[in-house]
């Protein structure tokens, strides 16, 4: 069978193309052997199910695995104790029954048992004969957990977990549990709401700190595509294509896999830097189940919007503070990580994406905008980008739309308003993003591919003689680490007395292109 990249469902070493999971799960299987109950939650999409079932395999010769899932059971089961015991049972013995029939003697009279529990407690005893009785050890594992964190059942449930995990030397029980989902249920206010109060108390207290990186390093997205080119033989260079995506993605494993999944059904070219490039731009336009998601968590949470807004368009920065809210939502969404102490966006296909939600919603009353639109057939010569070109005019609009606007505004709003120029004239050919490292309330880069060649604009508010000169030796540094001798500055000049236009500046063996606004 030829193998492939896969974005839905589970992943299998012979159907699809995986990096390699040996490393994490032996780390789980020390945790299990520890006798540890522990809570994986990654953001939607992040391979948590793909790795319980390889977990599942890889434990199944020393104990007998009960691997579940909540979405399967639905909601009804969870109406009361009663329908989640009786729904519960037959799911969990559907999957187990063959396991336990081979371990346990006198296995009928147990699953009597089980079977005519009417409760939680008459539920969690059978469990206990049942583990007390098996010749291996039982491992409980539950995938989409917090599909029902907003059930008080199951709230009753973790707490019959609890008291059997403490009580475990009196009354044998699951050797270990392990619960998977995006939300952390120790933290139950996200999903468990009322009209006066957040809900905190979740009785999952006792369960071990789960640190494991789940993302793809480069050396396992290089593995990977290892894999790819020695079925394939496409010549690329597979550790410079490892490192790039890894730069797009930051080993978001949905992402690394949908831009290969792209490359390699749809473009189905020699996997080069234009090929990525090509290939991820195709993702940002598309909508697939993770942005959907990522859409309506935005709109479910305005403190989310608000912080995310503030980062990307304001420059903005926040420090991350674990147990917070806001940060915990958008670390259990996987938009946001933590750098150097402070937030930052997971990575830079999240970051476009974003931008473009933003902006999207500003297009049809923005002025700039409609202009970017009205000009665009200019800024094209022999099929590539006229860069000048686009500053020359921007130059123009900006100062005919907004010259009556005040500083607080401008400051505010002129990057923005830059990348709403931006966006109509590259859309359909090019793509842009933010470059994180140089983000702040005064200066962000901007770099621009357009059919194979990058462009780099600085954009920045001004700040003095002195301030512009260091941004200007800052840009030619950035213009030697993209080999290129060409860059544009992009300020934004609040001074009363500014001569707004555009000019070019020698600096060293660099031309920096400047527009003033």
């Amino acid at each position: 069978m030829k193998r492939r990249f896969n974005t839905t469902g589970v992943c299998y070493t012979d159907e699809h193309y995986m990096v390699d999971l040996s490393t994490r799960l032996a780390k789980m299987k020390e945790m299990v052997d520890g006798g540890k109950y522990f809570v994986i939650n990654r953001a939607r999409q992040y391979g948590k199910t793909t790795t319980l079932h390889a977990l599942a395999n890889y434990l199944k010769e020393e104990y007998i695995v009960v691997q579940m899932d909540f979405q399967k059971m639905g909601s009804s089961s969870f109406a009361d104790e009663h329908t989640f015991s009786k729904t519960f049972f037959q799911h969990f013995w559907k999957i187990s029954e063959e396991d336990f029939c081979q371990n346990i003697e006198n296995i009928d009279d147990i699953y009597e048992q089980l079977k005519c529990a009417d409760t939680l407690n008459e539920l969690f005893l059978g469990f206990s004969t049942l583990c007390e009785m098996s010749d291996k050890k039982v491992v409980l594992i539950i995938d989409e957990v917090d599909s029902a964190s907003n059930n008080q059942v199951f709230l009753d449930f973790l707490a019959q977990l609890r008291a059997y995990y403490l009580d475990r030397r009196s009354a044998l029980t699951f050797h270990s549990v392990i619960l998977a989902g995006v939300y952390d249920i120790k933290n139950l206010k996200i999903k468990i709401r009322s009209e006066e109060t957040h809900r905190y108390n979740s009785p999952w207290n006792i369960a071990e700190q789960f640190n494991m990186d789940m993302s793809f390093s480069v050396a396992d997205i290089l593995g990977m595509i290892e894999q790819y080119e020695m079925e394939h033989q496409t010549g690329m260079n597979t550790e410079k294509i490892a490192e790039l995506l890894y730069e797009y993605t930051s080993g978001y494993p949905f992402l690394v896999s949908r831009v290969c999944q792209i490359m390699d059904e749809q473009l189905q070219e020699i996997w080069n830097e234009q090929t990525v490039v090509a290939a991820v731009k195709i993702l940002l336009n598309e909508n697939n189940t993770l942005f959907d998601d990522m859409t309506k968590k935005i709109e479910d949470f305005p403190e989310l919007r608000t912080l995310l807004y503030r980062i990307l368009f304001q420059g903005m920065s926040y420090p991350f503070v674990p147990g917070h809210f806001v940060t915990e939502l958008g670390r259990d969404f996987g938009f946001i990580v933590e750098k150097d102490g402070m937030i930052a966006i997971a990575n830079r296909i999240f970051e476009t994406r974003l931008y473009n939600f933003f902006m999207a919603e500003e297009t049809i009353n923005s002025g700039i905008y409609r202009a970017a639109v009205q000009d665009k057939s200019q800024f094209i010569e022999n099929g590539f980008l006229n860069m000048d070109m686009v500053l020359r005019k921007f130059v123009e609009h900006y100062t005919d739309i907004y010259k009556d606007s005040d500083e607080r505004f401008l400051e505010e709003n002129g990057r923005r308003l830059f990348l709403l120029y931006l966006k109509p004239i590259i859309n359909g050919t090019g793509n842009y993003y933010i470059e994180a490292r140089t983000r702040n309330m005064n200066r962000t880069d901007v770099v621009v591919d357009y059919r194979g060649r990058q462009y780099v604009i600085e954009m920045k508010i001004w700040r003095g003689e002195e301030y512009n000169r260091r941004g200007e030796e800052q840009l030619m540094g950035y213009l030697d680490d993209y080999h290129l001798d060409k860059g544009y500055l992009l300020s934004f000049n609040f001074n009363k007395k500014k001569q707004a236009g555009v000019h070019e500046i020698q600096c060293k063996d660099k031309v920096i292109f400047e527009a003033v606004v």
